[in-house]
């Protein structure tokens, strides 16, 4: 379910203030609408957006009225299917998206499906997967519920299929406590500047095609300015003002400033325009263990900033509320990360707009500097890099080149969370298509590891185990150094795993290979096929095929956690009872949260794990040590070897889930250094719908030493090798069993323990 799940989640994004593009809760319409009897927008539903391919409106095929709607997949992975959004400016007790399906050959699952979010999106999501719903059926009535979430503004509904075959909705109903939706009592809402002024929906009305030294230099004070004002100013903080529109305001005059004394004088000005700031108490000073404190040296900076403008900001330092509110960004809960889902997108905007790219850069240069727990190994001058992409962004003419410049400023804050996720089809290399293999960097060069089937498809002119050295004559490592700047990424290894997953990327076509193969040079031309045809066999694991738990030998277990799920894991304790070593192969993303229902089947005693840190709404800027959490026995716990397994794929809940076993007695870690991007996501939207994330909290371990950028290291480092994966061999996995069974076991019996199944 996750993967339909999060398909959902991503599928739209859209801010509290754009929110004009929902329907309304008006009967008539509504009606038309659920029942797929609006006028069609070509071939698909009128009035409804569509997710994936082969979403069509039938006339022929319908429970009642004059249309359904049809949806085709031939693609056994992926969704498709239609999706709509409505305010909640109602109220009641339960929401229930009511409607009838029919299938043919459906070989996963389909559904109807409820989302309701607010400040934050996703507060609560449900489907009608679970009742059945596939293979061939008639038309018969489904329905899915959800309490309605007291925070929720936002409905998002639809239909959707999972999965190969064709399925068809209609007459669906949306009811509010049993009663039609535009019959539910309407609530009264906080109104705030987002949701009045709409002065530069449309548009900022700024249009650049060159900037001055003098103008940089400028718009680089007035980002920093801004974002101050923005998480500091209490009529900022509270919503009284649309921030972002204010930008838009104030830019014309700095644009026309001759030079810095003139441009403070706007900002002054800007600044006494909010109103005076009266003296309150304090905000708290820093307490506990601090582990990040603000940086404010430059509101004193005269000379940049001029007598009378950093005066001003110091006041607004001095005496910023001592609340823990903030309207743009809110603390995610039960967990402490940074939220920021009241930032509006901007959906509609379209590039070039100067004003909207430059406000894309400041927020999400500011986000950084107050809200990132791990900019103090950016490794980067986070000053210089604000001054180098202002004229990099706003000067960015076209859409394209507007998301390529926003990869990149990404980029520079070095962490493998943080991609433009909304946009990789910017990414170089650019393209649909890709030849049926996979690579992986080994030994600093790109090897082929795998063959993948494409039906219809001449055999494979590829060998496992190929070294590219070359595409269409120009040298890997040429592409490599072209296109890193692109790729967002916590250390080398990650950066060249990501890579190397899109280096044969391209458009349909012919691509000519240089190879190396058995200590000679070749060359081979192979067409490039749909990405959407091979994807699907692609694996981003590097554990053993098969089951979840598998007994190796009769004293060695072996358990992935690709696979595993947490209601199977006493068994698989049990089934490992009597062994000397069990290997948990994290070599992936765990397919479940295990971390304390596997950890505490590992250790016989309370031991800490790891420490977090924690933002401060009330000093932004400001991080703090937790205490360090404790990994708690369970009553029964395994008795022999732990062994985990880590490469460059162990990212985030990989990596915090090897954190948690690797304080199991005697524990080993073997492999390589990991993707080093730890801590929960916290989501950014960006102007033109862009989205990108960064490690929203701080991990480390109870010593404080660092997670982030470093990664797990490994106790025993173990990586393939190029010879090893042309004769089929899992390296690491070797090594693990030789910690297990000792020194005297026939490296014969250790590589048929180990050997991957053809």
């Amino acid at each position: 379910m996750h993967r339909i799940l999060l398909v959902l989640i991503l599928a739209v994004s859209i801010g509290r203030a754009e929110t004009a593009n929902a329907l309304k809760a008006d009967e008539a319409n509504l009606k038309r609408l659920l029942g797929f009897e609006l006028e069609p927008q070509g071939k698909t539903p009128g009035g409804w957006s569509s997710m994936g391919g082969g979403v069509f409106v039938d006339e022929n095929v319908k429970h009642s009225g004059n249309r359904s709607v049809r949806i085709e997949r031939k693609e056994a992975e992926g969704v498709s299917g239609v999706m709509q959004m409505l305010p909640i400016d109602f109220e009641g007790k339960e929401i229930e998206l009511r409607g009838f399906a029919r299938t043919e050959e459906i070989g996963n699952a389909i559904g109807l499906w409820l989302r309701q979010d607010g400040d934050r999106p996703n507060l609560a999501f449900a489907t009608t997967e679970g009742q059945g719903i596939r293979g061939t059926t008639g038309w018969a009535e489904y329905s899915v519920k959800l309490p309605l979430h007291p925070e929720a503004r936002q409905l998002v509904f639809g239909f959707l299929v999972a999965g190969s075959g064709r399925a068809w909705a209609d007459d669906l109903e949306l009811l509010v406590d049993g009663k039609p939706v535009w019959d539910a009592p309407k609530a009264e809402r906080l109104i705030t500047a987002l949701d009045r002024d709409h002065e530069f929906d449309a548009g900022s009305k700024l249009s650049l095609t060159s900037l001055s030294l003098a103008q940089i230099d400028n718009l680089v004070t007035l980002g920093r300015v801004w974002g101050f004002l923005k998480y500091h100013h209490p009529k900022v903080m509270s919503g009284q003002v649309q921030w972002d529109y204010e930008l838009f305001r104030v830019l014309p005059e700095i644009l026309a400033a001759p030079d810095r004394q003139a441009a403070n004088a706007v900002m002054v000005r800007w600044v006494d325009a909010l109103g005076e700031i009266q003296p309150v108490a304090a905000a708290e000073k820093l307490n506990g263990e601090v582990h990040l404190r603000p940086e404010t040296d430059w509101l004193g900076d005269q000379a940049v900033l001029g007598t009378e403008l950093s005066g001003r900001l110091l006041h607004v330092q001095a005496n910023r509320p001592a609340q823990t509110e903030q309207l743009y960004v809110s603390l995610t809960p039960g967990v402490g990360n940074p939220d920021f889902s009241r930032e509006l997108s901007y959906a509609r905007i379209k590039s070039p707009d100067a004003g909207f790219q430059l406000l894309a850069l400041y927020r999400y240069w500011n986000i950084i500097r107050y809200w990132f727990p791990y900019r103090d190994v950016i490794g980067e001058d986070w000053d210089a890099v604000l001054k180098e992409y202002v004229p990099r962004v706003a000067l960015a003419a076209t859409d394209d080149a507007y998301k390529r410049e926003m990869l990149t400023l990404i980029a520079r804050i070095h962490d493998t969370h943080a991609n433009l996720w909304s946009s990789l089809a910017v990414r170089p290399p650019v393209g649909d298509s890709q030849l049926p293999i996979t690579v992986r960097f080994i030994e600093g060069q790109a090897v082929i590891t795998g063959l993948l089937a494409v039906p219809g498809a001449e055999p494979s002119p590829f060998q496992v185990g190929d070294v590219i050295e070359a595409i269409d004559g120009v040298p890997v490592t040429k592409l490599v150094e072209t296109w890193s700047p692109y790729y967002a990424a916590s250390n080398e290894p990650t950066r060249l795993r990501d890579i190397a997953r899109s280096l044969t990327n391209g458009p349909a076509g012919e691509v000519k290979l240089k190879l190396r193969r058995n200590g000679g040079s070749i060359e081979h031309s192979a067409q490039l096929v749909p990405r959407t045809s091979v994807a699907k066999l692609i694996s981003s694991t590097h554990d053993l095929p098969g089951e979840a738990f598998q007994l190796l030998s009769k004293d060695v277990a072996y358990l992935k956690l690709s696979a595993v799920k947490g209601v199977d894991l006493k068994d698989c304790i049990n089934r490992a009872a009597g062994t000397k070593g069990l290997i948990i192969d994290i070599r992936n993303y765990p397919a479940d949260a295990v971390v304390f229902s596997l950890g505490g089947l590992l250790v016989d005693k309370p031991v800490e794990f790891v420490r977090f840190t924690n933002v401060d709404l009330t000093n932004p800027g400001a991080f703090y040590f937790a205490p360090s959490l404790k990994m708690m026995p369970q009553a029964r716990h395994y008795a022999g070897r732990v062994i985990v397994l880590l490469d460059e794929v162990s990212q985030s809940q990989a990596e915090f889930t090897a954190m948690a076993f690797r304080v199991a007695p005697g524990a080993k870690v073997i492999g390589s250094t990991t993707a080093g991007a730890d801590g929960d996501l916290s989501w950014i939207p960006l102007p033109g719908a862009l989205r990108t994330a960064i490690s929203g909290i701080g991990v480390f371990y109870p010593d404080k030493r660092p997670t982030q950028r470093v990664g797990i290291i490994p106790d025993i480092e173990a990586k393939p090798t190029i010879e090893g994966i042309r004769a089929g061999r899992d390296e690491v996995l070797e090594v693990a069993l030789r910690e297990i069974l000792g020194p005297e076991t026939p490296a014969e019996e250790i590589r048929k323990l180990a050997a991957v199944p053809k």
